[in-house]
């Protein structure tokens, strides 16, 4: 598989990225919501910006970039740790890279471009990671973002624990 390029997402990649999606719910139980609709669930209320990694001509993995939304319990938390309004504040969401193209660093990629964009738009990137997702905080962690607390994420009356990270500053 050669190196993923990392590019801004098109209506034409929405399919094929629900396919991926679909694949990684099956295999790592991410995202515990959103494959009913996965299309959907990729273009959220608040999108400022998407983008895929694509290798050898097919779409391998999705990140994207929201604003704060009614009941974004991460931008909430950061906005009160840092002072921050939520005008300054955008939400790393929807990452995902399907499990054969892991070793070629699409996710590393994914976020550096997700934190260039906020860094251009002078907007501070925070994210919530279910804890039971290891690799994703492992990678998080390996690049620079900090965990400030801790929520909890619901979902069909179910209960999940996370993490909320803040991107290097």
């Amino acid at each position: 598989m050669q190196k993923p390029v990392i590019r801004r997402r098109e209506a034409r990649d929405l399919a094929e990225a629900a396919e991926v999606l679909t694949a990684v719910h099956e295999s790592d139980g991410y995202p515990v919501e959103g494959v009913e609709d996965p299309q959907g669930w990729l273009s959220p209320g608040g999108l400022l910006a998407a983008w895929v990694a694509e290798s050898d001509g097919h779409v391998v993995g999705h990140v994207a970039v929201n604003s704060p939304q009614s009941g974004d319990e991460v931008a909430r938390l950061w906005s009160e740790e840092s002072g921050a309004n939520s005008s300054q504040v955008a939400v790393l969401a929807r990452l995902f890279v399907a499990s054969g193209a892991r070793k070629g660093s699409a996710g590393k990629h994914l976020v550096d471009a997700a934190v260039s964009y906020a860094r251009a738009n002078e907007l501070r990137l925070v994210l919530e990671v279910l804890a039971k997702d290891a690799a994703a905080i492992r990678l998080y962690e390996r690049l620079g973002w900090q965990r400030f607390g801790e929520t909890v994420h619901t979902f069909a009356g179910e209960r999940f624990d996370a993490a909320c990270f803040v991107a290097p500053a």
